[in-house]
This record gives C-alpha cells, structure tokens and sequence, in this order.
C-alpha cells in the first residue's frame, strides 16, 4: 500500500504545477490549489503558481479574510538583476518579498494591558520597534512569501509558510476566533469587516446618507449591549480611500453616432446603479430613443463610487466629444433616475431641461410588494398609496403626514413595512422633493428603460457567466462585443429591413410598442367607476385583465407580465387613453405640472433658458389650462392642498416643466 501513497513534489518539480489565475477582481488562498513541497528550505510549506501580475489581488484578497482581517505588510524584499545568476535554482527569484500579518510578529498584548515589562520585549523581525503599530502586535505567526522566478519571470510562486492567524502556542491570536479580542482591544483591527463594508456600501448605493448610516449603525450596536469587535467602533474614516475612484467611461464610434443622431432634439436617459448584488462596480447606462421608444445604449460608466459624485469628472468630456462633431448638437431633455444627481452639472453642461425618471423606485417598491405581501388587494392598494406617498399631494411640505398615515394604515404588512423603514425612509423625503422640483418621465420612456434593463439583465447574468461577474476587465469585454454587437444589429435591421430573421425578440418586449398594438375598443373603463379599467387579451378573446388606479403612474394589473413586476402594455395601453379622453385622473406628476402651470402665468420667470422654453411652449400652455378647467368643471381633478401650492409658489424657478 506504501507504493501507492501519492508524493510531495519535491521544489525542483514546481515548474510542473498549474498556474493558477482565479477568474475574481481579487482573491485568497481560499481560491487556490495548495500542494506541500517535500525536503529543502521550504519542506511542509504550502506552495502555488499564479501570474506575477496578479500578486496583488491576492495580497487584497488575503486582506479582507472575514474570520480574521488584517493588512498584509511588506517585512522583507530583494532583488536580482537578470543575467547575475549563471546556474539559478528552479526556485530561484528575481524578487523575493515576505509578507506578513499586520497583528505579528511581534506581541505587544501583555504590555498594553499593563502586566509586562515592555523594556523586555523584542521585535521578533529585526525591524525595529515599530511604535506606530504596537498597539496592533498581537504575535500573529501568519505570513507568506512571494517569489518572481528568475527563469521564468511572469510567474510568481507563492510560498505559504503559516497560514493560520495563531501565535506561538497555536491559539487564534486575533479575528473572530480569539476570544479576548473582544470590548476595546477589538479597535486595533486595521479596518472594518468585509461583511460591514459590504453592507455600508449598499446603504450607500442606494441613497442613504453617511449620517443616516452613522445613526443605523449605532442604533445597532446599542441593541446589543454596547461594542464589542472592531466593526462596532464604525466611523466616518473608515469610509475614506487615499486614492482617487475608479471611472471608466465607455463609447464606440457607432454609439457616438446614434447619440448624435437621436439625442439631438431627443432625450437622454441615466439608468444607474444597474448590478449591485453582483457586479463589482455598479454600472451606468446612457441612452437615448429611437421613433419606435427603444432604448439605445450610446455610453457605459463604470465607476468604484456613486455616479453622481463622480459626474463631473466624465459628463463634461462627454459632451465635448459630441461637440466636437456638431456644435449645433443639443438634447431636449435628460432624464436622471436617482434625486441626489447633480443636476446643476447636467444643466450646465447639456443645456437643457432635466425630467426625473421614477422607473427604479417604481419597479423596486412593486417587486418588493410581491414578494412581501401575499395578498393581491393589499399589493394593490399598498402600491396606490406608495404612488401618493412619492408625489405627496396629501401632505405638508415635509412629507411626514403622508409618511406616518401610510405606516399606520399598513402596519400589519410587517415584512414590507421593515424592508422600507430601512432601505426607503432615510430617503423618502430626497425623492418627494425631486419629484415636486422636477417634472417625471412619461410612461413610454419608462417601457422603454424597463425593456433595456431586462435585455441587459438576461445576456450579462447568464448563469454560464456567473464565475466572471465579479470582474471588471470581462465587463468591458462583454459590453463592448456581444452586447454592443446586439444593439448594432437591432438598429441595423430597422434601417435596413435585412437580417430581420437574426433580431433579439428580447427587443419587442417594450411595453409601449406593444400597447400601440391594442385598439381602444378592447379598453373598457366604466365611468360610474373609475378604480380599474379592463383590456382584453390580444390573444383570448374571451380574456380580461383588470388594470387597477388606471392612468396613474402607479397602476397595477393583473396580467402575468405585470404580477413579477413589470410594466405591461395594458397599463401602458390605460394610461394612453386616460389621458387622450380624460375620462380618469390625469397622471400624478401632470396634476402637479397643471397646478404649477397656473402659478406660473402670475409669475413669469426671468431665467433666459425657462423662459425660452416657456416661449416656445405657449400653445401648449393654453390647452392645458383649457384641460385643467374641463376637468375641474368634471370633479376629475384633484386638487392640490394649499400648502402645496404655496411650496410651489415659493419654488417657481423650479418650476418642473420648464427645466
């Protein structure tokens, strides 16, 4: 049985071993392969080949271990110049580098707590005695080398020596699994956990402010009794990076040329923050509309920080590259999916008016309902007072009425209500003030944003991609050749009328396309009832959908596209009728355009791009004040309480329409 035993590889057999590239932006020992060496300098010890050039995503890697994180510092390095070397080892280097825990080698534990003499402690690396980072030596053994071999110079040979964080005795010496590492000792941890940066970053992806995530955090740690690890003493620093954010702005020459040409007089859509969960760096979308309402990605934005925050920096060279094919070029509109944009840089920029589009919060706030709420008339009646929440017609200036009366009304949906008090709350107020100081999106744009998202969503996470999300440099690849490719053919075969067989029908999911295709006598609204509104199937006659709040941003049906939370053609196809018979409440954000509209005539603005655009909007004014007083004579429309008025009255260079 002896003969059958499988062997170490000795170190002269390294070069034998498979190089090892873990397809992660970063990654750990945890990702590899080990083998133990037998015999020489390095017998017993853990070994792997990975490309040098990737050294360091492993270093970051081993950095962010969640049972024991630490920085991993440099303790030792050399050189070789090649050519010094006539008969090098198999193992020989070019660089050598030993890495080791920043909580080692040294052990400062019994000194700090007063029972030692510190007089007597040595540094176990020869390096001095580090004054700036005693607090942190707790004995940790745990460190690596890293070798550029001499003859083979793009591999790099990982030698690990100690790969559990103990000390001497074989105790875990700090993380999760050292026992006295608890109550102020826990602060010497160089940073926070992976588990909390994770859970800080989302918060803040998705709007919540630094000071609302502060608040949260120590609501959480009272909660349990005070603190007891490191990610307890959370801070604003703990957030800051000496470098600067990646950005990373996409844009082939055939997307300058359909931005040129749509965009111009068109308008221009952010879709942000797109694979959160998933992605590394959340991506952003630019896109604009062809005459059919299909979304056309012209630029992608990849970036390490918020899009907004980072806006200046790219949306400027943006428009200098258009430009600098049509000075003349200039958009009617540009559309901003998240409140907290900087607007003032798109105005400036751009030169045109900027709408607010509500498709994420809408589609989230649905799909939330879904899977929170079991019961279709709470869903549905839930969903209506979220529409009213967000547009606030029935509350102060501040929101908190509205806010408060829907919580109580709702109280029992306990697993929606938690969900929204945390990810919702802090920012609910941010988006009932976007929503009154900019005008909202119409719903064909928001059909087409959805039918892009989607598309997007089924090519990138596929699950035969699932092992290369994670990385940046396969997100560049993917965007600018399948998909890219899969736009280029969809605007090909409209323009051309060929390869009409090769199209995506993931395109023809555009819920405005599809509801032009629904004639108005298949629409019935009963107007002794205008809660819902019924649409027959185009494809079973004898079939009706039941569209409920029907002409409202917020309306929801009962068809099976609509129930998994998207935007069907039937509410679209409702919301086209409402508004062209004004047989049903106008849309929430036109009331609030009418209502301003009124003021706005007593109160002419002196801003030279309003007023243009006012100018050239004065027909359009007039017919709606003459729908406004048809509607008022009707009881249709609702009125708006005074204290709205008087906040838009205070806000008339806000006014939405005219941005």
């Amino acid at each position: 049985m002896k003969g059958h035993e499988t062997k170490m590889p000795r170190m002269e057999d390294i070069l034998s071993l498979p190089v090892q590239d873990p397809p992660f932006a970063e990654f750990s020992a945890a990702h590899l392969k080990w083998v133990k060496v037998e015999g020489g300098r390095q017998g017993g010890d853990d070994i792997a080949l990975i490309p040098y050039a990737r050294v360091e995503d492993f270093v970051k890697g081993e950095s962010s271990n969640a049972e024991c994180p630490a920085s991993f510092r440099i303790e030792s390095s050399r050189k070789r110049p090649e050519g010094s070397i006539t008969k090098p080892r198999v193992d020989g280097y070019l660089e050598y580098t030993l890495y080791w825990c920043s909580y080692g080698p040294e052990d400062y534990r019994e000194s700090e707590s007063g029972t030692g003499d510190v007089s007597n402690i040595k540094p176990a690396s020869g390096k001095g005695s580090r004054p700036g980072r005693r607090h942190m030596m707790r004995g940790c053994l745990c460190h690596f080398t890293v070798k550029r071999l001499y003859t083979r110079p793009l591999l790099a040979l990982i030698i690990y020596n100690q790969r559990k964080h103990v000390d001497k005795t074989g105790a875990p010496c700090h993380g999760r699994l050292d026992r006295d590492a608890l109550g102020t000792r826990a602060m010497y941890a160089p940073r926070i956990s992976e588990e909390l940066r994770q859970k800080v970053m989302s918060m803040l992806y998705v709007g919540i402010s630094l000071d609302n995530v502060i608040q949260h955090h120590m609501e959480v740690v009272q909660g349990h009794g005070g603190p007891h690890n490191r990610d307890d003493f959370l801070t604003r620093n703990d957030e800051n990076s000496s470098s600067e954010p990646f950005i990373l702005g996409i844009q082939t020459e055939w997307q300058l040329q359909q931005m040129l040409h749509y965009g111009n007089n068109g308008s221009i859509a952010s879709h942000s923050t797109f694979g959160l969960k998933k992605l590394k760096y959340p991506l952003c979308t630019l896109l604009v509309f062809d005459s059919s309402h299909n979304a056309i990605p012209v630029a992608w934005v990849i970036t390490s920080s918020f899009v907004d925050q980072g806006i200046h920096k790219w949306i400027g060279l943006l428009a200098e590259r258009i430009h600098a094919k049509d000075l003349r070029w200039r958009p009617n509109a540009f559309l901003v999916d998240d409140p907290s944009f900087e607007v003032s840089i798109i105005r400036e920029v751009f030169q045109c008016r900027v709408l607010l589009c509500v498709w994420r919060i809408r589609r989230t706030w649905i799909r939330s309902l879904l899977k929170k709420c079991c019961n279709f008339d709470v869903q549905r009646e839930m969903f209506k007072n979220l529409g009213w929440l967000l547009y606030c017609t029935r509350s102060g200036p501040n929101a908190v009425d509205a806010i408060e009366e829907f919580m109580q009304v709702f109280v029992d949906q306990c697993a929606f209500m938690d969900y929204f008090k945390i990810r919702w709350l802090p920012t609910i107020e941010l988006w009932v003030s976007g929503v009154r100081s900019l005008p909202v999106a119409s719903p064909e744009i928001l059909a087409a944003i959805e039918s892009y998202h989607l598309r997007l969503k089924s090519k990138l996470f596929n699950d035969q991609h699932a092992n290369s999300w994670a990385r940046v440099d396969w997100l560049i690849h993917f965007l600018t050749t399948e998909f890219h490719s899969l736009n280029w053919l969809e605007q090909y075969s409209v323009e051309t009328g060929y390869l009409e067989n090769l199209r995506d029908k993931s395109f023809s999911t555009n819920a405005w396309y599809q509801a032009l295709h629904i004639v108005d006598i298949d629409v019935i609204l009963d107007e002794q009832n205008l809660e819902f509104a019924k649409v027959i199937s185009q494809t079973d006659r004898s079939l009706a959908y039941t569209v409920w709040n029907p002409g409202s941003e917020f309306a929801l049906c009962d068809c099976p596209w609509s129930r998994v939370g998207n935007l069907c053609k039937h509410v679209i196809k409702v919301a086209i009728l409402c508004k062209n018979r004004q047989v049903a409440r106008p849309l929430l954000a036109a009331q609030i355009y009418r209502q301003t509209l009124l003021t706005l005539l007593q109160n002419p603005p002196d801003d030279p791009l309003v007023l243009e655009h006012a100018i050239l909007h004065v027909t359009r004014l007039q017919q709606d004040i003459k729908g406004l007083e048809d509607l008022s004579s009707s009881g249709l429309l609702q009125p708006l309480l005074p204290e709205i008025n008087s906040q838009v009255a205070d806000n008339i260079l806000i006014f939405p329409g005219l941005h």
